[in-house]
């Protein structure tokens, strides 16, 4: 038993541990978010209440089926002859079946049914726009990890080069080619460098946080994967607006909603046009029943409910002559209803060719500022590499190296940023595109 206790201990420290050393991939992101958000889950069980409105909507084409049963009890006196007053007990039963089909209601069931599937076709298209929308907060927040990943890294080799630059100022006083002014420079240097590196960690941190919390996962122990983000370029670029627009606007979820949305609003008008039109039904009914009373003798049960079963028809037609505006009210409502639909596709529309213009525009200068950004870190690589040659053999003081090490920092900084914000610009276009946003 000993043994097994600790096996078992064992097993779950295991666990544990490769719980916490997991690192997630950004299609792990993606798959768990779509899988745990609480806005998808609603949206899904919004889809299964809709379901029912399909079934209840088909229903109404099927005949409504009633029974009922009552037995009554009366008990005291009753008076035969004038003066004469008997105890007298009375049972009665009845039973009756009944079965009622609308022939014809101006077409609202056959509308209500189409209208409900529409509904739900609708929606599901909505929960897609949903879905869509959190892989894109995710794929920008794993960027953003990334993105402070590296500027992390950058912050670590600025801290050791700040170590190895005081070590190397230390002996060169001592050898007495430097003030000794120069180790207190390069000390307050190795501080600042020490902060950003704080800074650059904190900000890891921070954005590890923000995805863990929008994946609705613990903090603790996690981690994502490092992506080789490839160097941007324009083969990463659409050379014109126009596909990606042509697409969006046959494809894109937004649109598909719009256009639901006018179909339904259409069948809503045909559903107020119905109330001028009468409604013709069916009825059918069975009855029967029993009754007993102590005072005089009937024949059994079954025989009492075989002699008074009664069957009865009926045609109910009503036609609608004046409803006090009721209608008329309920057609113009939902034609100016349809209006509105028609409105917001056309806004749908403009939205999103806006949102694509923007998109395309921001791509094209994200790709231009990483360009920028390319050159003038390589420009000051090499005024650095200048500058540490120069004060290595005294010409340069110790402030003006540092002035180009921060140009070279400030180079590097706005090289991941300028990446990082085109890899984002262009995935947006994809997502426009209907491509893979993990990929």
């Amino acid at each position: 038993m000993k043994n097994h206790f600790i096996i078992w201990v064992f097993f779950l420290a295991c666990t544990t541990i490769a719980a916490q050393t997991k690192k997630w991939s950004l299609q792990d992101c993606v798959n768990h978010a779509l899988e745990n958000n609480i806005t998808v889950k609603k949206g899904e069980n919004n889809l299964l209440s809709m379901e029912q409105d399909v079934i209840a909507s088909k229903g109404s084409f099927l005949p409504y089926v009633g029974a009922n049963l009552s037995q009554s009890l009366s008990l005291g006196q009753s008076e035969l002859f004038p003066g004469n007053f008997v105890d007298r007990t009375f049972h009665s039963t009845n039973a009756s079946i009944s079965v009622s089909q609308t022939v014809f209601n101006g077409y609202r069931n056959l509308n209500a049914y189409k209208q409900a599937k529409l509904s739900l076709e609708s929606n599901k298209l909505g929960l897609d726009k949903i879905k869509d929308d959190i892989s894109l907060f995710v794929v920008n927040a794993y960027l953003n990890v990334l993105f402070n990943k590296e500027n992390l890294q950058v912050a670590k080799a600025q801290y050791e080069f700040s170590i190895q630059q005081l070590e190397q100022v230390k002996n060169l006083v001592n050898a007495g080619a430097q003030p000794r002014a120069n180790i207190y420079d390069a000390e307050a240097t190795l501080s600042k460098d020490e902060q950003s590196l704080t800074i650059a960690e904190n900000s890891l941190n921070l954005s590890l946080l923000s995805l863990s919390q929008l994946l609705q996962v613990s903090y603790e122990g996690f981690d994502v994967e490092v992506i080789n983000i490839i160097s941007p370029s324009e083969g990463l670029l659409y050379k014109e607006i126009a596909p990606v627009l042509n697409y969006a606007l046959e494809n894109r979820v937004e649109i598909k909603v719009a256009e639901k949305n006018i179909e339904i609003a259409s069948l809503s008008t045909e559903l107020s046009k119905g109330g001028y039109l009468p409604t013709v039904s069916l009825g059918y009914g069975f009855n029967s029943g029993a009754n007993f009373s102590n005072l005089i003798n009937s024949n059994s049960f079954f025989e009492q409910i075989n002699e008074n079963k009664g069957h009865s028809l009926s045609l109910s037609v009503n036609i609608p002559i004046f409803t006090r505006f009721q209608n008329k009210t309920a057609v113009e409502k939902s034609k100016i209803q349809e209006d509105n639909s028609q409105l917001d596709l056309e806004q749908a529309k403009l939205d999103l060719e806006s949102n694509i213009q923007q998109a395309y525009t921001d791509a094209h200068a994200a790709l231009k500022a990483f360009s920028a950004a390319k050159k003038s870190l390589a420009s000051q690589e090499l005024a650095f590499e200048n500058s540490k040659e120069r004060f290595n053999i005294g010409s340069m003081t110790s402030f003006d190296l540092e002035q180009a090490r921060i140009r070279l920092i400030n180079a590097q900084s706005s090289l991941i940023n300028a990446k990082y914000d085109f890899v984002f610009k262009t995935k947006v276009l994809d997502f426009y595109m209907g491509k893979s946003l993990t990929n």
